[in-house]
């Protein structure tokens, strides 16, 4: 997964400072482009005697746009496209779901014009499940709403150009029914771990 999330950020930053000797002065709008590792804890509730039900691992990209108010206070905007995750049970693969998860926070940038610039966040994730190819009778909850929190820094490669590490815990959960009701509260409650490029404008 390292070696992966590496050799992404390096194609990106090999295509991005060249651009740089052309660059204007930074306005409010900051576009990045991230390698993003989504690791769920995958709590259940209750625990079933058949095994523990778990979605899993994942590396994907996103983008995410954020507009600075003030120096200080920024608010931002994840997206990606959805993302196909395996479903198992006791570690057997039971199925495989798809869901996508726009999330907004609100950051405050502790340094806003340092080389580097640590910011916290926190806000609200809403997730779409969809594509659900799960055993015969049995569903999930088609949406999640919950709350995101985040922590990171950029650090600044050249005139617009950033390097961004960041790192979100979210709350997600759906619930598993059969044709009785419900089974069990999947709560995936990922940590994501992203790495990539940015640019200011």
């Amino acid at each position: 997964m390292i070696k992966r999330l590496i050799a992404l950020v390096a194609t990106l930053l090999a295509a991005a400072i060249p651009l740089a000797a052309s660059a204007q002065a930074e306005g409010p709008w900051l576009i990045r482009l991230r390698a993003l590792w989504m690791s769920p804890t995958n709590g259940n509730d209750p625990e079933i005697s058949l095994g523990k039900v778990e979605a899993d691992d994942k590396l994907f990209p996103e983008v995410d746009f954020t507009y600075f108010f003030t120096p200080n206070i920024a608010a931002e905007l994840v997206l990606t496209y959805p993302q196909k995750h395996d479903i198992t049970l006791g570690g057997t693969k039971v199925g495989s779901i798809k869901q996508i998860p726009p999330t907004l926070l609100v950051q405050y940038h502790f340094m806003p014009t340092a080389e580097f610039r640590p910011y916290v966040g926190a806000g609200l994730n809403y997730t779409k499940f969809s594509d659900e190819q799960l055993p015969a009778g049995v569903t999930i909850d088609s949406s999640s709403f919950g709350p995101a929190i985040q922590g990171g820094f950029d650090y600044k490669l050249a005139p617009q150009w950033f390097l961004n590490v960041d790192l979100k815990y979210v709350w997600i959960s759906t619930d598993i029914n059969d044709s009785v009701g419900r089974i069990l509260t999947l709560d995936i409650d990922p940590w994501l771990f992203s790495v990539g490029i940015g640019y200011r404008f």
